[in-house]
């Protein structure tokens, strides 16, 4: 499954697009083949924006063809787009390469290196915890204006935190509530007891929404918690189910 979210790297942001189940092909693929392309594909109203990401995918299913090589990944920086695979050998890559792009007007480069360990697909591409509670924070506001939800309008948001102990529990709990949060109820998992449910009322934008899960993902971390996601309703009151990894709470 593909993912979307950005990084920050050297105090930069960069886009990035992630395989997350890629690891699953790890076995006999020890060589990173990577291929550079002198084209920024994060604006869609871009003149060749539709022919770039028809380019790229043509690509990806060309070199994935015999199943020795897997797209791992992508970034966007400085005006390249960075396409990532792991693959058995190299052999012939760079030939398929040259030609999906040579009668391109695409300036574009490849480069092959041995990482038997994927470091640079766990290191450099795989989000973080953190990272992974933002893409699905993403979901749930995109849920929201497919609903055309006001986000503007400040509501009751849930956010579930769980815990091995109910000591660390009730620490977090007293001191979420110096953030501003209420306590709303006990819940548990099948991994785990002792879990909380917390309100706060704010508005479900991108940057509230991320400022809050990072201030909470401190408090939990301090208490060697797990931060389970967060729920809401529609502004007009209509129910919204909660993240899917929330689903069993």
């Amino acid at each position: 499954m593909r993912e979307v979210f950005k990084k920050l790297v050297d105090g930069s942001v960069v886009n990035i697009e992630i395989d997350v189940d890629a690891d699953e092909f790890k076995s006999g693929r020890p060589w990173l083949f990577s291929v550079f392309v002198k084209y920024e594909g994060l604006d869609e109203t871009k003149d060749g924006y539709e022919d770039f990401l028809e380019t790229k995918e043509s690509l990806i299913i060309a070199l994935e063809y015999t199943n020795k090589t897997k797209y791992v990944g992508s970034r966007i920086i400085d005006g390249w787009s960075e396409f990532y695979f792991h693959c058995e050998d190299s052999k012939e890559l760079n030939a398929i390469v040259t030609k999906m792009l040579s009668s391109t007007t695409y300036i574009y480069e490849s480069n092959v290196v041995r990482d038997t360990k994927w470091n640079f697909y766990e290191t450099q591409l795989f989000p973080t915890e953190l990272e992974l509670h933002h893409i699905e924070s993403a979901k749930i506001i995109f849920l929201l204006q497919e609903e055309e939800d006001d986000l503007s309008v400040e509501r009751e948001v849930e956010h579930y935190a769980v815990f091995d102990t109910a000591t660390q529990k009730e620490r977090f709990v007293q001191q979420a509530k110096e953030f501003g949060f209420a306590f709303k109820d006990d819940i548990a998992t099948d991994e785990y007891e002792h879990g909380v449910a917390l309100v706060k009322f704010h508005m479900p934008r991108d940057e509230e929404v991320q400022k809050i899960v990072e201030e909470l993902f401190v408090l939990i971390k301090k208490e060697h918690g797990y931060y389970e996601g967060w729920s809401t309703t529609l502004s007009d009151d209509r129910s919204l189910a909660k993240e899917e990894e929330n689903s069993e709470l």
